[in-house]
């Protein structure tokens, strides 16, 4: 704000810019036209008159004028002020009330020289008349037009009104020739005439002004009110829909899977994982749209719990290992050993970003190779470039690859670090980890001129590519807004028929957690022995076997081995030979496990090949059967190898792996024995749930009203957790909930009094977990569900997976239950 005391000053400028003390109400100056120059301040209330003239306009709903004044110009003028409200005002409204609705003001500067000069220049032509203007408000009159001296001709004074009660106005009217014909009395009287109707004219103009001003405000009002209810209209139609078609699909997914679960024969077998697949194909279409419109009205959330990243890749090859094999794609990650175990931030979400840049290569990659890769920014900061991203001999599959620098050249942090003389990466003292995690893939590339429209939602390259592959288009712009939540960058290289490279950054917060905690201890004493000719291939499974706690090195020289052998030399516990390298070195091959085995030692070294995707089963065959060799398929995962190591070792009899469930028997220690309570209207959703439920050993009993629900949740009873549908006719699930609720909260009552039941004699504190199990996955459903005290929140359909995350919660601290 520009204070009073710079008047003088011809145009203020920054440098002259004085700033107010601080006030309760300001009045800025918003919009000014050609006449901005002669405003004097740009706060209105920061001097005196100006100030009185704002607040009686306010007041009175009326124009108000300022004393006169002299502006820049050293001419006379005044202020016409008026007040807008934001809404109609009654003719007869307080004056608190025109305060509360005042929303504004309207002014206008009025040089009463240069407008009564030039009126009365027309008027007059050639006539000699000096005209005279007052404000006579004060007992001292204050003259705004016209000189102090007097002649001797006719005079005439007549009082002026411009609209503003609190101020009194005279023009003295006199010619300076001697009296005049009677003609130039009535001129004159008519030139005072027209100087009034401009002057009105002037302020009918400001009123109409304030007044299409105000009716586009109230249209604009309107206009909001209806956006938003439209948008709230666009929410609950998301919402009803994603709930009225994840229900069937929840039976339709069930069911599927407890057909799984029964004998069939291989033919069976594959009808039903294709109907399964494709109804969670459906689910992920549905996840997605409903992502995109959350992003859209802005309330998409992240989570903060803490993760394993490693376990995380591990899930998503898992996901893409059938697809990668009938393709005969390498499929292969590696999370430097620079990450953090735990970390804290959205597993969901980054799995979601992971998966669409997975998902999109395998759909796009014919040949070759699919590489995730998982880095802090410390290591590729000083060369920005990791692992194979320059040479195209040194990839993992041995086909080329574009450059994969080029997918974060543009990355502003990049820039920033390297216009800074190029100093070495210092990292910041603080919990924050930065990632970045690559997707390298040899398929046919994205075509120059597709480009830049890669990240619009539902565009694809082209109509042939919707039509051979599918999809909507969404997946890399929701991706993109997530990686923006997550307070990072995207950005990708590709080169048709090279192949692509997507590269994103995140920021995640360390956890406080021991790195070897998840490595078993049967490993930590065993060597291991990689060959494998391809460096970045070799560097794979060496980190896989790290993870597990075996010591392990990788040879590249199948000779160089051979003479250690020889010579007596230590050799590793475990020997594990690509399937590739194999056949390369095949001449050399037999010698090399006759010398293995014919050592003098009591445990003979175990030999494991590491078969490719792309190699034929029927040669891995053969080699195994013909050398007793191990088989390991790709991809390597942690669990997978594992489990592999500790069959060869004698360590487990053979793990029961049907239908490729991982953790089932941890799941199944929880519930074992449970007794669990499930509430759904929907009978098909009921028998899904129970039969999930009852396969990891937990005694299910169904009810399918919330009515029934309270009365066998009514304390003392049996159960130790309960899953509840929300959406049910007569009682939902919140109201339900909240019933049983209030009766816990009673029997705790009467045990803080010592009126315990003798039902209730060991139990210091009666809290059944509550599992909310709906369709609906709107975030403000979530929310609602914690608002009614549930323990927790299981989507439609659920899997194992999802279900042992949420019952593990209360069930690892049962003692603290009943």
């Amino acid at each position: 704000m520009y204070s009073s005391k710079k008047q003088s000053s011809p145009s203020p400028g920054p440098g002259d810019a004085e700033v107010r003390e601080p006030a309760e109400e300001y009045a800025p100056v918003i919009f000014a036209q050609d006449a901005y120059k002669h405003v004097i301040s740009f706060d209105m209330l920061s001097g005196n008159e100006d100030r009185e003239n704002v607040l009686r306009a306010r007041e009175s709903g009326k124009g108000v004028l300022t004393a006169p004044f002299k502006l820049l110009n050293n001419r006379l003028g005044v202020i016409l002020t008026y007040t807008v409200y934001k809404t109609e005002l009654p003719p007869n409204a307080r004056p608190q009330e025109r305060i509360q609705a005042a929303i504004g003001y309207l002014g206008g500067i009025f040089d009463i020289e240069a407008l009564v000069d030039k009126l009365l220049h027309q008027l007059a032509g050639k006539q000699s008349i000096m005209v005279n203007v007052y404000d006579t408000t004060n007992e001292r009159p204050i003259s705004m037009y016209g000189s102090n001296d007097t002649g001797s001709g006719m005079y005439y004074k007549s009082t002026l009104n411009f609209g503003d009660p609190s101020r009194k106005h005279e023009m003295h009217c006199r010619f300076m020739q001697k009296q005049p014909w009677p003609w130039l009395a009535i001129t004159s009287s008519l030139g005072t005439l027209v100087i009034a109707l401009l002057i009105g004219y002037i302020f009918q103009a400001t009123v109409k002004r304030i007044a299409k001003v105000e009716a586009d405000f109230q249209k604009m009002t309107e206009l909001k009110k209806r956006a938003e209810a439209a948008d709230i209209a666009k929410s609950q139609f998301l919402a009803t829909v994603s709930h009225e078609i994840r229900t069937p699909m929840n039976g339709v997914l069930g069911m599927l899977q407890m057909i799984m679960d029964t004998d069939l024969d291989t033919t069976q077998q594959d009808y039903v994982r294709t109907a399964q697949a494709s109804g969670k194909a459906l689910v992920s279409l549905i996840n997605e749209v409903l992502d995109q419109a959350k992003i859209e009205s802005g309330k998409l959330e992240l989570e903060m719990v803490p993760f394993d990243l490693r376990t995380v890749c591990d899930d998503i090859l898992s996901l893409f290992c059938g697809k990668a094999q009938e393709k005969g794609l390498e499929l292969a990650v590696y999370v430097s050993d620079q990450v953090p175990e735990t970390l804290i931030g959205d597993p969901g979400r980054i799995r979601q970003i992971i998966t669409n840049l997975v998902g999109n290569s395998i759909k796009f990659t014919e040949r070759g190779h699919i590489y995730l890769t998982v880095h802090v920014i410390e290591e590729v900061m000083p060369s920005l470039d990791v692992g194979t991203g320059a040479q195209y001999a040194n990839t993992l599959s041995g086909y080329p690859v574009v450059n994969r620098k080029r997918s974060w050249e543009n990355f502003r942090l990049f820039n920033r670090e390297l216009n800074s003389c190029e100093m070495p990466f210092a990292p910041v003292a603080s919990d924050s980890v930065n990632l970045i995690i690559s997707v390298e893939d040899t398929g046919v590339g994205i075509p120059f001129e597709a480009q830049s429209r890669v990240f619009t939602p539902f565009m694809q390259v082209g109509p042939s590519i919707a039509r051979i592959h599918g999809g909507t288009g969404i997946g890399l712009s929701i991706s993109k807004c997530l990686v923006g939540l997550m307070k990072g960058e995207i950005g990708f290289a590709s080169k048709p028929q090279v192949g692509s490279t997507f590269t994103f950054t995140a920021v995640l917060t360390r956890a406080c957690s021991s790195g070897n905690e998840n490595k078993p201890s049967e490993f930590k004493e065993i060597s291991a022995l990689v060959f494998d000719h391809r460096p970045v291939r070799a560097k794979v499974t060496k980190y896989h076997l790290q993870r597990l706690g075996v010591q392990t090195e990788s040879m590249t020289d199948l000779d160089q081995y051979i003479s250690k052998v020889n010579f007596g030399l230590q050799v590793a516990k475990l020997v594990l030979i690509d399937k590739e390298t194999w056949l390369k070195e095949s001449h050399s091959m037999p010698m090399l496990v006759s010398k293995l085995r014919n050592k003098d030692q009591r445990d003979s070294p175990k030999l494991f090949l590491l078969e490719n995707p792309k190699s034929s089963v029927m040669n891995s065959s053969d080699i195994s059967r013909e050398f007793h060799l191990n088989v390991i398929m790709k991809p390597l995962r942690a669990s997978m190898l594992q489990v592999s190591l500790q069959r060869a070792l004698g360590g487990i009899d053979k793990v029961n792996c049907r239908n490729g469930v991982v953790g089932n028997s941890t799941l199944g220690s929880l519930l074992h024995k449970k007794q669990i309570l499930v509430v759904d209207d929907n009978i098909v959703n009921l028998k899904v749930a129970a039969g999930a439920l009852k396969k990891y050993g937990a005694e299910v009993t169904c009810a399918d009203t919330g009515k029934k629900a309270i009365t066998l949740l009514k304390p003392p009873h049996s159960f130790d957790a309960c899953f509840m549908d929300i959406q049910m006719p007569e009682m939902d699930g919140f109201q339900a909930t909240k019933r049983i609720r209030v009766m816990e909260r009673d029997l705790n009552e009467q045990i803080e009094r010592g009126e315990v039941p003798p039902e209730c004699a060991s139990v210091q504190r009666w809290r059944t977990p509550i599992l909310a199990m709906t369709a609906d996955v709107i975030q403000a459903t979530y929310e609602e569900c914690l608002k009614y005290e549930m323990d927790g929140y299981v989507s439609k359909p659920f899997e194992g997976e999802q279900l042992y995350r949420e019952v593990a919660r209360f069930f690892q601290n049962q003692d603290q239950v009943q």
